[in-house]
């Protein structure tokens, strides 16, 4: 019988309470929305759940330039008059000027998601989890000096940054249905990230890039693998197409870990989505992936019907902590959201609507696989890897009272591994007591120290 795979769950409730602004298509509420969902079907149980620490500017700039990253910590919706030039040049505006408006609490908003990848990332990296899961995360868009496409912050980047300190190869996997362009981008000339996206792409639609025939440069060549896809394109299209490309860069590439993007745009019935694709689906991509029990980190993205993205998070989460949920939703505070069906596997597709008929014939997706499958061909295998000494971050004394011994990220993985939270957040506080309210256990369990509170439930 295959072993249960140990899932880390990283979610911070604050960040479900920014406002891109009126009428703008992202809408940070909906990561709440899901976490009900979550919580209403008790996956929390089947994984060890964590608050993220919040990312600093010191590590956002390992990709980020310093100029960026200063301009996100000043500006505010009070003085960005006074910083129009600096707004310009990095993609930033007014509400519905700009895709990427200024907003109340813009870099506090960043620093919780980016801390959720990373932190994410840490887990792998420390051994403790298979899976990481972070569905406030997936920004793929944002560029080195410069927002796009609602991100400001590439916590996918930064988090692929971190893994590839212990892994030798990372595979970076994306269904949103907007290509990942600024993934791709940030390691076009390395041969150790491998970057898949399955996108639609005419040339017109956002961001305007992922043709079949950008493979990457340099080193890099044929480490980007792009799917150009249709309007339309439906459950058993899309897997015709997915699982062989993926299966044939698995045994290709052999990536050490993999970093999953699960844009839920690519749904059917989206606002900005032109895909036909349910929920079981979507989430059978994930499922496959998961299949190869290569240590995952699985971040969110695009989707921007909530009702939508919380039932396709939900669904996966189920996924990954192998979990039968029912097609009926439980009861959570969002539930009129989920009218008129409230139902797990409902129709997607709103009654205004226009349904889109799949434009993938069978000789374009064949067309598109064989020229895929040609390119993987030219990598004549995995390409190797010297490793240097692990990064220190992994050989935390957890217990040093000396912070000028430990460096930032010896301090972040440490603060992590205290901001696991006790089973009693999730319910009524008279279901719990405590044993020992000041006792802290710590306990050695080959891959790292970890700390835990004794927490006894009561019947």
């Amino acid at each position: 019988m295959a072993r249960r795979s140990r899932v880390a769950y990283i979610h911070d409730p604050e960040v479900g309470l920014f406002y891109y602004g009126p009428s703008h298509p992202m809408k940070p509420h909906r990561m709440q929305v899901a976490h009900q969902l979550i919580l209403g079907y008790e996956l929390h149980h089947k994984m060890s759940c964590y608050r993220p620490h919040k990312a600093s500017p010191a590590e956002m700039r390992k990709f980020h330039t310093e100029e960026y990253i200063d301009f996100l910590l000043k500006i505010t919706p009070d003085n960005m008059h006074e910083m129009a030039d600096r707004m310009k040049q990095h993609n930033v505006g007014f509400v519905g000027q700009y895709d990427c408006p200024v907003f109340d609490g813009i870099f506090p908003f960043c620093q919780i998601f980016t801390g959720s990848s990373l932190d994410g990332a840490a887990k792998l990296m420390d051994g403790s989890a298979d899976i990481a899961i972070n569905w406030s995360g997936g920004l793929h868009h944002a560029k080195s000096d410069e927002a796009s496409g609602f991100c400001y912050i590439n916590d996918i980047v930064l988090a692929i940054l971190e893994l590839l300190k212990f892994f030798p190869r990372v595979l970076y996997i994306d269904i949103d249905v907007h290509h990942g362009d600024g993934v791709e981008e940030a390691f076009i000339n390395t041969d150790r990230v491998m970057t898949a996206s399955f996108h639609k792409y005419d040339g017109n639609f956002f961001p305007q890039t992922g043709d079949v025939t950008d493979v990457g440069e340099g080193a890099g060549k044929y480490c980007s693998v792009n799917v150009p896809l249709h309007d339309g394109i439906d459950d058993s299209s899309f897997e015709q197409i997915f699982k062989p490309i993926i299966r044939e860069i698995i045994g290709t590439y052999d990536p050490k870990a993999i970093v999953m993007q699960c844009g839920a745009d690519s749904l059917a019935g989206d606002r900005l989505g032109v895909f036909n694709l349910s929920v079981h689906a979507h989430g059978e991509c994930v499922s496959f992936l998961k299949g190869f029990n290569i240590p995952m980190l699985v971040v969110g993205g695009g989707g921007y019907i909530i009702r939508n993205v919380a039932r396709c998070w939900a669904w996966e989460t189920a996924i990954l902590t192998d979990s039968q949920v029912s097609n009926d939703l439980p009861w959570n505070d969002y539930w009129a959201y989920f009218a008129p069906s409230y139902q797990l596997h409902a129709d997607l597709r709103g009654k205004d609507w226009t349904y889109s008929e799949n434009q993938n014939t069978r000789e374009y997706l064949e067309n598109v696989r064989n020229t895929v499958l040609k390119n993987l061909r030219c990598l004549q295998g995995a390409p190797s890897v010297q490793m240097q000494q692990l990064p220190p971050a992994l050989y935390v004394d957890m217990d040093s009272e000396d912070e000028d011994e430990l460096t930032d990220d010896q301090k972040r993985v440490r603060d992590l591994e205290r901001a696991i939270e006790h089973p009693g957040e999730y319910f009524p506080p008279e279901k719990f007591t405590v044993k020992d309210a000041g006792h802290v256990s710590a306990r050695m369990d080959g891959t790292g120290m970890k700390r835990e509170r004794d927490w006894e439930a009561t019947s």
